[in-house]
């Protein structure tokens, strides 16, 4: 047996555990095949997802069923494996508070129904499976002791494991009802010099995640909420910056080149994760995306990048790893969005910190950072951007609209503050310019100037409060949208050509929740529910969801979990629980349709698990 025994499933059968500063994806056979260390994106210590060496598999002997859940409100993972003897579960985290340059892996198995047979393979490779194992050895307490690259692993539970070609690989048989763990840390500096305790660390990761995620009883989903608050909380590292999708080159379309590294924070998606913070009342993610967001501000100013490394840094350039990669995809690190400019980004940004403003929660380096934002949207407007897709340089209506609705929302949020008729001015300038070129002869917002098509990015502006929900443009979008990128109430981005929209991508789920929101800002209740409960199903068996989604194979595309999408997913559950918006001509620009949530009291969180 080698690594390349574990080959890559359907991105629908994995799950993510994750502490914040990396993530560790699990598949159904009990193989950890991806986990980079000692954050996001420094090289995989186990890579075999996208065709490199090293994984760690907690495996049943003989025939099996696999399955799991996670535990409610965290990213404990419990996988589970119906034998023709029994039942196995194995409980599995990363441990929390998670530490920026060590990382402990629990895993504790069980034999839940009859007698378990077990096998365990330890195979870490560094530099994505290109660096060998140089050390193992085992002392006399039965650890084991390996380095790999710069790694240095500690491995307890496994005393009678034999190194093999494969790997450590060692065999345990349960008795009914027994339970065994198994403790791995990785770190690129000298370890502790005690071992952590299982117990402990078990006990701490779960204290960790109840203070951490809220109840969101005020959602019209609230379990489904809270995992996808602990999703964003657990891609959230301990400086606030949030990465996009914890893995890389996983394709979007099978042999198409469309491969990207999600591995790094980017400012709209951050930004999109703050406010649907805001919008369930929990206050610490949106907090983060403020921090994060503001030093990067305070710092570029006007060149403020479109992404980061999670220590605020450069996103690295693309290269290519030579591996075989995912099935269909590449082995691509690194991002060309170094080089872009995308104007949304300072909307998105002034939408934050509007939303922060209105929780009370924006110091004077927030106010600092929103003044910056508005300096940045003044001298740039005008300049073509790549825009929230990632295109050619155009002047993308959508990121014009986006810094309208943020000029307006900060002069609505702190109306006493003389920034705010400099914003109110700024975004009419803006706003007039962008109407008098980009409306389509059929009343709806089109792209660009001189691109008639729609674009379903085109249906958040309006939610936003760059315009009213009533006016004339907005609800002509909503219905261009509906006429011309949906199908079966998945929403697709725009189209690309004249094939089919099903033949260039898959159904865009951010899109999805979009058109929930837009629904239900038009004051259609019920038309909203479908939309979000649509987009909701489309996740994998763990909950989580991708990008995209294949409508006709039912399959998820694109890096996983993708953050944007969980954070859309949250901000729609909270808003759906409210009474619609009365959608009217008569709601000024700028003021937010929807109610301010507050945070939650502590007496609301739900009562700790035994």
């Amino acid at each position: 047996m080698s690594s390349t025994s574990f080959p890559p499933h359907a991105l629908h059968d994995y799950a993510l555990l994750a502490d914040g500063e990396r993530g560790a994806l699990i598949g159904p056979d009990g193989a950890v095949n991806w986990l980079c260390a000692p954050t996001w994106h420094d090289d995989a210590v186990f890579a075999s997802l996208i065709g490199g060496a090293g994984v760690y598999a907690v495996l049943p002997r003989g025939r099996c069923v696999p399955g799991g859940h996670y535990e409610d409100g965290t990213l404990i993972w419990r996988s589970r494996w119906v034998t023709t003897d029994g039942v196995i579960e194995c409980r599995e985290a990363l441990a929390l508070p998670g530490e920026p340059g060590r990382l402990v892996l629990l895993r504790q198995v069980r034999a839940a129904e009859g007698t378990a047979h077990v096998r365990v393979v330890l195979d870490a490779r560094a530099d994505y499976g290109r660096a060998p194992l140089t050390s193992t050895h085992r002392d006399d307490d039965g650890v084991w002791h390996l380095h790999t690259g710069r790694h240095r692993l500690r491995w307890q539970g496994a005393p009678s494991a034999a190194v093999r070609a494969e790997g450590l690989t060692a065999e345990l048989v349960l008795r009914p009802g027994q339970s065994h763990d198994l403790v791995l840390e990785c770190s690129d500096s000298p370890l502790p010099h005690t071992p952590p305790l299982a117990d402990r660390a078990w006990q701490a990761t779960e204290r960790a995640w109840r203070r951490t995620v809220p109840a969101l009883e005020r959602t019209v989903a609230p379990g489904d909420a809270r995992r996808a608050y602990a999703l964003l909380r657990g891609l959230t590292a301990h400086g606030g910056g949030m990465v996009a999708a914890a893995t890389t080159s996983l394709p979007e379309r099978a042999e198409e080149g469309r491969n990207y590294d999600y591995r790094y924070v980017w400012i709209r998606d951050q930004s999109y994760a703050g406010q649907a913070a805001a919008a369930a009342g929990a206050p610490e993610l949106l907090d983060s995306a403020v921090r994060f967001v503001g030093e990067r501000l305070l710092a570029d100013g006007p060149r403020l990048a479109p992404a980061y490394t999670v220590y605020g840094t450069p996103v690295p350039g693309q290269r290519e790893l030579d591996l075989p990669g995912y099935p269909g995809g590449f082995s691509r690190i690194g991002n060309h969005v170094e080089k872009q400019f995308q104007l949304d980004c300072f909307g998105e940004a002034l939408l934050l910190f509007a939303a922060a403003e209105r929780h009370g929660r924006l110091d004077g380096d927030g106010w600092k950072a929103a003044e910056t934002a508005v300096r940045a949207v003044a001298e740039r407007w005008r300049e073509p951007d790549a825009g929230i897709w990632e295109l050619d340089d155009r002047p993308w209506t959508h990121s014009r609209l986006t810094c309208v609705a943020g000029l307006r929302a900060l002069a609505d949020a702190a109306p006493g503050r003389p920034l705010a008729d400099t914003c109110a001015d700024l975004a009419a300038t803006v706003f007039a310019e962008t109407a008098a070129t980009a409306v389509h002869p059929d009343g709806h917002w089109q792209r660009a100037p001189g691109d008639p098509a729609v674009d379903a990015a085109l249906l958040l502006p309006a939610l936003r409060g760059a315009l009213p929900a009533g006016d004339p443009r907005t609800r002509a979008t909503l219905a261009a949208c509906r006429a011309q990128l949906t199908q079966d109430h998945f929403v697709y981005r725009f189209r690309h050509d004249e094939r089919p929209l099903e033949e260039a991508e898959g159904a865009f789920l951010l899109c999805g929740f979009f058109m929930a929101l837009a629904e239900h800002q038009q004051g259609d209740a019920v038309e909203a529910c479908r939309w979000f409960e649509r987009n909701r199903g489309a996740c994998g068996a763990s909950g989580l969801y991708a990008e995209e989604f294949d409508i006709a194979q039912r399959q998820l595309r694109g890096n996983l979990p993708q953050a944007f999408v969980h954070a859309l997913f949250l901000e729609t559950a909270a808003r759906l629980a409210e009474d619609p918006p009365r959608a009217r001509p008569g709601i000024p620009p700028g003021t937010s349709p929807y109610p301010v949530q507050h945070p939650e009291p502590p007496g609301a969180r739900r009562p700790a698990r035994s």
